[in-house]
């Protein structure tokens, strides 16, 4: 796990001098604090920073050219099935026992596209060819790892942090903001692939391959994507997903550094935790005491530790300790983000690192099992959109004033609306408020395109959005919190084999029982069902309460007596009377406001 740059330059122009180069590259130490390496050619640089994982010596250090010499590359993550690759292509002369190693012997072996449908991991790459002149980006199929690139008159740029790109000087001094972009982070909380907030900067989606020639000639091809097909029922799957899960957690154990698990009250986690111990008996399972009741889940991670045989290690946290680390934890995020939950992610991967430098997350688990109760309340109202507009207002006024349904959906005019919604933490009308004639972008609006088929084939469609969408910024929330303090977070739900085997799976969730059903069954051969049943508390903090109290000082400084970032394409006193009747306690949107209050702190650390 590691950060790294890379600057390719189109014919004639030249690359940017030296020092500016390692002060960009420097921005991603903390991903990478064991070694600095770079590359130096007369029409492309490679820089790195690495975090030692497979084979801690220098041998393992990057950039790394091919045997042959044609291929220089930077990657970023880990391959999980790089053993078996080497020993099924029969790679011989490797001179160190990394993963990347392999990666750049199967280069020279199978070329580019070829090397890189064969990977099962995390990763994001970035390759020359000095044969072809051409630079190459690929990105894993989940989109685990973060790869921005850039593109000027220059060259191109990429990178493993969004400020690495536009603090580069090629960049520093053309930023323009995107309206649909800026717009879709105050509504959804994110940047969502393949688009930043800042024009010609962009994010390479998963399971992309991208790759561009002197001339500046772009094309892109997509290697793996995960569709909306189904064949087998759940029911007769479970032992084939218990063996693939398995499988891909033992993968996922390899390492020359210790390896621990987080341990929370839920489902993912514990089933993780259970499959990791009997690969590795003596593995660790790492957990967070908060001191709300309501929402302190170490009780029950306890119980799960304690059916499981796990050693476990606790680590105590109170409020306030959690809002000291505020300031600091939006220093690790690079980019506008506004997921909360990221303060108390940051606080657990800050306590684990001081043990481990590998950790195993249940993260997917959700997205990839039906496991969110938001998919069960689309399904139930989807015929609702069947109606005309008209006459579905009239009849719901009337079911909802006799009390028959008590719903807002009918009121959405698209089933792709209702949906939507459910994914805002702004609402539409305050979003369209803010930035007046401006749409989402193509690629959000496609993301949110739902056919209103049968109940099964909507599931399918659910799930397909979560994995592309929300699991996007879960996975932007742990990355960059856990790399501010040099750890890696492996996640098995999402290895390739896993989620293959997922996809196989349906149901029609007509049952709240059917919830993430594939994943309690496998867990209660592990622990009792009594445990299981126990209610999650999620993973957050009482963000209501510090916003009207704690935080409310320095909220009203960045959003009242702070310039806005970007005011000229926005309506800033939308934004601030928003804030203003939060305060007021005319809405409770607390989610919302840290959306507002987050871009601000955002611009004040890193823009």
């Amino acid at each position: 796990m590691c950060g790294f740059l890379a600057e390719f330059s189109f014919e004639g122009q030249p690359l940017i001098a030296l020092d500016d180069f390692k002060s960009v590259l420097a921005l991603s130490k903390h991903r990478g604090p064991d070694d600095t390496g770079m590359y130096n050619s007369n029409t492309f640089r490679l820089g790195f920073n690495r975090l030692a994982i497979l084979d801690v010596s220098k041998n393992g250090n990057q950039p790394k050219l091919s045997p042959s010499k044609r291929y220089a590359m930077v990657f970023n993550g880990e391959i999980y099935n790089y053993s078996h690759l080497a020993e099924t292509y029969k790679l011989e002369n490797l001179k160190s026992t990394s993963d990347t190693e392999v990666i750049i012997h199967l280069l020279d072996l199978l070329g580019v596209e070829d090397t890189i449908r064969t990977l099962n991991g995390m990763f994001a790459i970035t390759i020359v060819d000095t044969h072809t002149n051409r630079c190459f980006l690929a990105r894993d199929f989940a989109g685990i790892k973060p790869l921005f690139y850039g593109l000027t008159q220059e060259g191109i740029v990429s990178a493993s942090q969004f400020d690495q790109v536009y603090k580069h000087p090629w960049f520093k001094n053309k930023r323009q903001l995107r309206a649909d972009i800026v717009k879709e982070y105050f509504g959804f909380g994110y940047m969502q692939a393949p688009n930043t907030i800042y024009e010609n900067i962009f994010q390479v989606n998963p399971g992309e391959l991208l790759q561009v020639d002197v001339s500046g000639s772009l094309s892109k091809k997509q290697l793996v994507a995960f569709e909306n097909n189904q064949e087998k029922p759940i029911s007769k799957t479970d032992d084939d997903l218990e063996y693939t899960i398995k499988d891909a957690v033992k993968r996922q154990l390899v390492s020359d550094v210790s390896v621990a698990t987080f341990l929370s009250g839920g489902i993912d986690s514990p089933l993780i935790s259970a499959y990791a111990k009997q690969a590795k008996p003596d593995i660790e399972a790492f957990t967070l005491k908060v001191d709300d009741p309501k929402l302190n889940e170490s009780e029950v991670a306890k119980n799960y530790a304690k059916a499981l045989e796990l050693k476990q290690f606790v680590v105590s946290v109170d409020n306030s300790e959690i809002l000291k680390s505020i300031n600091s934890h939006f220093h690790a995020y690079p980019e506008p983000f506004g997921d909360y939950s990221s303060i108390p992610t940051f606080v657990i991967t800050r306590e684990a690192k001081k043990r481990h430098t590998v950790m195993l997350s249940g993260d997917g688990g959700d997205e990839l099992f039906f496991g969110y109760p938001r998919m069960r309340d689309v399904l139930n109202k989807r015929l609702w959109f069947k109606i005309p507009f008209h006459l579905r207002k009239f009849l719901a006024k009337v079911t909802n004033t006799l009390g028959i349904t008590k719903t807002w959906a009918p009121y959405f005019k698209t089933l792709d609306d209702f949906i939507t919604n459910k994914h805002l933490y702004l609402p539409q009308v305050i979003l369209d408020d803010i930035f007046h004639e401006t749409s989402f972008s193509i690629e959000m609006k496609t993301l949110y395109q739902f056919k209103n088929a049968s109940r099964k084939e909507l599931v399918q469609q659910l799930r397909k959005n979560e994995f592309y969408a929300h699991l996007q910024r879960v996975l932007i929330k742990v990355d960059r919190a856990s790399m501010k303090h040099s750890l890696e977070v492996r996640v098995p739900f999402l290895d390739k084999e896993t989620i293959l085997k997922s996809w196989e799976l349906t149901s029609d969730l007509k049952h709240k029982t059917d919830l993430k059903k594939p994943l309690k069954n496998l867990l209660k051969k592990e622990v009792s069902e009594l445990l299981i049943n126990q209610k999650k508390m999620g993973f957050s903090v009482p963000l209501y309460q510090w916003l009207h109290n704690e935080l409310k000082t320095d909220v009203k400084i960045n959003v009242f007596d702070t310039p806005f970032y970007g005011a000229d394409i926005m309506n800033v006193e939308v934004l601030r009377q928003y804030v203003d009747d939060f305060f007021n306690k005319k809405h409770d949107n607390s989610w919302g406001v840290w959306h507002i209050y987050a871009w601000q702190k955002w611009a004040s650390v890193h823009a």
